[in-house]
């Protein structure tokens, strides 16, 4: 049961952090994007991932501006989320998986831009019609493979 409630309270932190990320009026804060929310089995800490679009330095900026803005963050949290008797600490952690599935995309991008020579290509064989073959028989008329139970 515990195990559901930590869903559910980490897809609402996910919601609610998100709101208020985007109520912050520092416009040093680039553009952030929350990925996901962890938090431990007890509710006492949680993991908050997001992603900057942006320069390097503009996500270690932001990433202080989320650090500096926790106390803030939990004492909205608490006036919002009356059903959690205690805020978990929050930590955020930058998520880079957008920048690593971008890297792919455009590994493949590039893969399937490169041609192939035709000579490294075989030219396809034509084989004419496919004729089926019938399976050889043995003597007795049975399959060969199959052992012959008339003995028995």
């Amino acid at each position: 049961m515990n195990f559901r409630r930590s869903e559910r309270v980490s897809e609402l932190l996910r919601h609610e952090i998100s709101l208020y990320i985007q109520e912050i009026q520092d416009p040093r804060l680039g553009f952030v994007t929350v990925t996901g929310v962890e938090v431990s089995y007890d509710l006492g800490d949680a993991k908050v991932f997001f992603s900057v679009l942006g320069t390097d330095e503009e996500r270690d900026v932001s990433s202080r501006i989320l650090a500096g803005s926790v106390p803030a963050l939990r004492h909205s949290l608490g006036r919002k989320l009356e059903s959690l008797y205690r805020i978990p600490t929050i930590r955020f952690v930058y998520d880079s998986t957008p920048e690593r599935a971008q890297r792919v995309e455009e590994l493949l991008h590039r893969i399937s831009s490169e041609t192939v020579p035709d000579s490294a290509v075989p030219a396809p064989r034509d084989e004419g019609p496919v004729r089926k073959t019938p399976g050889k028989s043995s003597r007795n008329g049975k399959r060969p493979g199959k052992a012959s139970q008339a003995g028995s």
